[in-house]
């Protein structure tokens, strides 16, 4: 049956590009970008894409095909950059990717209220819908997205229905298969007959991706960490530009040199820069913990790696929180915390445990590879054992909030080896439903505290009173902010009220007068 699941989608792709090319552009070659054709003859899951929201019914995805090429030529999609779009487009923050919904999905963000009809400015905003789906599009080839609109604080000014209608059209026609679904967050009631337009426009079977929300329903498809304040989450990302946001998670570069397998682009300065970093040693038996060094070559015995490992003790404060996940306990649980750049250079412990009676194989990502050091990066851990990653900042590059780090994790058999070429081999054959991801963000503190490991001689010299005295003050503080974020929503809320109270009391006036002198 599978097979002939699969040489019937062979079939149907070879059919579409034939026609495509003997019945569109072999008459008007000039219609489209050239770059388009090619791409269709080659790439086999654009095809896809497009016949599967046509339920493979060629005519209609041939039509399809002729309108999206069309309109990818006429936006320059191929040809879109950064420096494309205006920049107080980009700095205003009113679209962008960040984060990800419960099915990992990525968040796709359009906050409505930075949004004014402007019939000059629309065909740059269109450009800039069309800059991030291409962006994103071209790196996670088919892999939905989820679109956050952000309805919150929306006056008169930014409904914009031709905006909206653009925005459908990507996902219906240029961007086919890549929509998840589509979160309307806090609407308001004047837009409940926009938003009946908008369904027509869908069509019956995507109307099902829609899904209308407030502060209690939208934590149903997001979890808090990705959620701003406003929305009853907790992330702490707060958008601004330059550079642009990135999430996307990649491998950072282990401290000892790049792993072969996976950096083998990073230059040989940095691998012989690295190995001469060496690790004070520290006296204080109650301070100091072991760091596992792990060695990247086959050649090296254990017993070796020991030896360094002893030769390079160095004191780290052990993370307070804990995640208990189905394979590994990772601390901290939520974020990492790194010094300020005015106190020096920090570092920052994870610390992972087996809780399982396998091997467990574990990868770090980051969205920002090229300003961190992470050692180990891509290991394994034995049954009951645990393993110190260590994080630093590297080439005197900050640490950002924005900055994320991924923990990616999975059993091995009792029969797999744990080499580098094993590892890379298991990570490529194992099944995406058997991998476990965590996240975890960055936060910059001033001051050392429990979840933060630092290499500065005065740092150890601060009591644990201390520390934990610095971490109650700052989960006061946190908690404080939150509850002014509501009160300052809450004002909002109630201002918003009195507006469309006013203007339905307006409208009433004015018929009723309408209606007595008629």
């Amino acid at each position: 049956m599978a097979e002939y699941h699969a040489q019937n989608k062979a079939k149907l792709i070879s059919e579409t590009r034939r026609r495509f090319e003997a019945e569109y552009v072999t008459d008007k070659p000039d219609k489209y970008d050239p770059r388009d054709v090619e791409r269709l003859q080659q790439d086999d899951n654009w095809v896809e894409s497009y016949l599967l929201w046509r339920h493979s019914i060629v005519d209609e995805t041939l039509k399809m095909l002729d309108e999206s090429f069309q309109w990818r030529k006429e936006m320059c999609v191929n040809d879109l950059t950064e420096s494309s779009i205006p920049r107080w487009l980009l700095e205003i923050g009113g679209i962008y990717l960040h984060g990800y919904d419960k099915e990992g999905n990525k968040l796709f963000w359009i906050r409505v209220k930075y949004h004014v009809k402007d019939h000059k400015t629309m065909l740059d905003k269109k450009k800039l819908i069309a800059f991030w789906l291409e962006r994103y599009a071209k790196r996670e080839n088919g892999k939905p997205v989820t679109v956050m609109f952000d309805l919150s604080e929306t006056g008169i000014n930014s409904i914009d229905m031709d905006f909206v209608r653009f925005i459908i059209n990507c996902f219906k026609v240029y961007y086919p298969k890549y929509l998840s679904k589509m979160v309307i967050f806090d609407m308001p009631w004047i837009m409940n007959a926009a938003f009946k337009i908008v369904k027509s426009w869908l069509g019956p079977e995507a109307v099902s991706l829609l899904k209308f929300t407030s502060k209690n329903e939208v934590q149903d498809y997001v979890s808090v960490e990705y959620l701003p304040p406003h929305m009853g989450g907790t992330d702490p990302f707060k958008y601004s530009y330059p550079p642009l946001v990135d999430d996307d998670f990649q491998t950072p570069l282990c401290e000892n040199g790049p792993i072969a397998s996976e950096d083998e682009a990073s230059s040989k300065e940095d691998i012989e820069s690295d190995g001469k970093e060496t690790l004070e040693t520290v006296s204080s038996e109650e301070q100091t913990t072991l760091l596992k060094k792990i060695n990247l070559t086959e050649h090296t015995s254990k017993a070796e790696e020991t030896e360094k490992v002893d030769s390079k003790m160095k004191a780290f404060k052990k993370p307070l929180s804990v995640f208990k996940g189905p394979l590994l306990h990772i601390s901290p649980a939520e974020e990492l915390y790194f010094g300020s750049t005015e106190s020096g250079e920090k570092k920052t412990l994870i610390v992972l445990t087996n809780v399982t009676k396998n091997i467990v194989a574990f990868k770090v990502r980051t969205t920002a590879p090229e300003k961190y050091r992470v050692k180990p990066s891509n290991s394994s851990c034995d049954p009951g054992a645990s393993v110190d990653i260590v994080v630093s900042p590297h080439g005197g590059l900050t640490v950002s909030a924005q900055d994320r780090f991924l923990i990616m994790a999975a059993e091995m058999e009792q029969s797999s080896g744990t080499g580098p070429a094993e590892l890379t081999q298991f990570w490529k054959e194992v099944p995406r439903n058997k991998v476990v991801e965590h996240r975890l963000r960055c936060h910059i503190v001033e001051s050392s505290k429990p979840t933060t490991l630092t290499l500065k001689d005065n740092a150890f010299n601060m009591s644990d009173k201390t520390s934990e005295d610095l971490y109650l003050q700052l989960n006061r503080l946190l908690e404080s902010n939150r509850k002014l974020e509501d009160q300052v929503q809450r004002c909002i809320w109630f201002q918003q009220l009195l507006i469309s109270l006013t203007m339905l009391l307006l409208a009433f006036v004015i018929s009723f007068f309408y209606l007595l002198y008629s």
